[in-house]
């Protein structure tokens, strides 16, 4: 019985934390919300990680606290190869500029970067903690 117990608590704080998601719509305008001034170059090496905000928009993150919002010409972050991964395409390997090329492995698709912006990480993770908890009062009716 305690282990019945045990699993149910388990399953219901996993539910909890993965609950009320964030649409990629709200996502995007929180992204862009907190995105500086476009930029014409960044210094490119080693990401740590990138974010699939909707098929034309990517977060890729540098650093624990450097994000750039890359905006892509045309839609062509589609998933239906399979592929959780992205490759980015660069002239020099050094910097990304707007020349350069996102490519989803497995795809015959590459797009071109049309925009990179800074983005405000604190305030985006403020705004996605706000976004959170108002959606959980929503779910709730409070």
């Amino acid at each position: 019985m305690k282990a019945v117990f045990a699993a149910a608590l388990a399953a219901l704080c996993l539910s909890a934390c993965a609950g009320n998601p964030i649409s990629d719509t709200d996502r995007l305008a929180l992204y862009q919300a907190h995105a500086g001034a476009p930029v014409k170059q960044v210094r490119y090496l080693d990401p740590i990680g990138w974010d699939r905000v909707d098929d034309q928009h990517v977060v890729l993150e540098m650093r624990p606290n450097e994000s750039w919002l890359l905006t892509l010409a045309g839609p062509c972050l589609n998933w239906g190869s399979g592929s959780p991964f992205l490759q980015v395409s660069t002239a020099n390997g050094i910097t990304l500029t707007p020349f350069d090329k996102v490519i989803v492995p497995g795809s015959q698709i590459s797009c071109q970067i049309r925009e990179i912006r800074p983005l405000d990480i604190k305030a985006v993770r403020a705004g996605e903690n706000a976004l959170r908890e108002k959606s959980k009062a929503q779910a709730s009716g409070t």
